[in-house]
């Protein structure tokens, strides 16, 4: 027989990787409201400075940018320095295809160049090796996404009930156990595997028996991102390894009657806000152990079009949030809108190649982090962003 069912493991940093597929505007997330230019480019969809509007003004940041009001719920964890966001972030692909966009940032690479497999996996690889689990790297959704790609092992869920042994067996209990003295008998690297994926969902099964109630009373909204969300709280309360947690949330292509607030992109903004919220208030006491990341694959232009929407664009910016991040700060150059020119749409400029941000997240929550094997040839800057 395997050994007993896996014992809680030592706490480790987990990385979440939210993604926010179909280019994201967040030029009206956090608005650069002391620029005339934002007014001048978007007189009907952009959102009021400070005091302007009312209830429908943002929420000044630091004299210049402004959160958009429908994402109050995240302000109290930029104002205690748990939240920060970097401004200009984006790569060298000018295409504008949302897929080869996507595909090129999950795998870690420049324009026109490949690189095996995606950055997360070959972090997971280098950090983990044969230690890695069934539950090191797991994917919220149906489908592994790219940036997992050649990961040691992952599990693609939407919930924890999803994970069990599937079985036509009245009691699959019984199946496990067959497995588990043959696994036992086997002394191969496939042996040894096989008797870990026994025993964690034996360590699985536990954690859904037990009823999980969130911490601080948090309320989870009931929407598949902040569901989603909920699950991964409830694997890093449990201690079973878990490293890397990847989840989407798309529809962000806004190119038709986007709206400042009162429309699908505003309620699409709270909805991610809200479950962001919920999120950091129910891993109270563990935020030193947790970093999440939230990037798009390209922002949208500066100034909104025909349909009262905006197009693809170039720059976008990303949230970054924890215990560990530097936060309570918008990090890049000011000012950070641009006009159309020949090189590309007008939008947010581009100061940070999107590897660097990534790369000094993995730095500052793993501590054997290779980047030279994460991102190879390339030269990553540092913006403070992990303290």
């Amino acid at each position: 027989m395997c050994g007993a069912v896996v014992a809680e493991r030592q706490p480790s940093h987990t990385l979440v990787c939210l993604f926010l597929r179909g280019g994201a505007d967040t030029l009206n997330m956090f608005v650069p409201y002391a620029d005339d230019e934002y007014y001048r480019q978007r007189p009907t969809i952009g959102i009021a400075g400070p005091g302007k509007a009312g209830s429908d003004s943002a929420l000044d940041l630091d004299g210049r940018y402004g959160l958009n009001p429908r994402m109050k719920q995240l302000f109290p964890a930029f104002d205690e320095g748990r939240l920060a966001v970097v401004q200009g972030v984006g790569s060298d692909n000018p295409s504008g295809s949302h897929f080869e966009c996507q595909d090129q940032m999950e795998h870690g690479e420049d324009y026109g160049k490949t690189v095996g497999g995606g950055w997360l996996g070959r972090h997971l690889r280098s950090h983990l090796g044969s230690r890695a689990t069934s539950l090191s790297a797991i994917a919220i959704g149906s489908t592994v996404p790219e940036s997992l790609r050649g990961v040691p092992a992952a599990s693609v869920l939407k919930s924890l009930e999803d994970l069990e042994l599937k079985s036509r067996a009245p009691q699959p209990e019984a199946v496990a156990q067959i497995l588990s003295r043959l696994y036992a008998d086997d002394a191969t690297i496939l042996g040894r595997q096989g008797c870990e994926t026994v025993q964690l969902l034996k360590r699985v099964r536990e954690i859904r028996e037990r009823k999980y109630i969130p911490e601080d009373a948090t309320e989870y909204p009931d929407n598949n991102l902040a569901q989603g969300l909920k699950e991964v709280a409830r694997l890093i309360k449990a201690n079973v390894g878990l490293e890397v947690a990847c989840i989407d949330y798309g529809g962000w292509d806004t190119h038709f009657f986007q709206g400042a607030l009162s429309s699908f992109h505003g309620k699409k903004v709270e909805i991610l806000a809200n479950a962001l919220a919920a999120f950091d208030r129910d891993l109270k006491t563990h935020r030193d152990r947790v970093t999440t990341v939230v990037m798009t694959e390209f922002g949208r232009r500066l100034y909104e079009n025909a349909s009262l929407g905006t197009d693809h664009g170039r720059g976008f910016s990303m949230m970054v949030l924890g215990g560990r991040v530097r936060g309570g700060m918008v990090h890049g150059p000011w000012p950070v809108v641009k006009n159309e020119t020949s090189e590309g749409p007008g939008g947010l400029h581009i100061s940070y190649d999107y590897r660097s941000v990534l790369g000094e997240i993995l730095e500052g929550v793993s501590e054997n982090a290779d980047l030279d094997r994460v991102f190879p040839s390339v030269s990553l800057g540092r913006l403070g962003l992990i303290a």
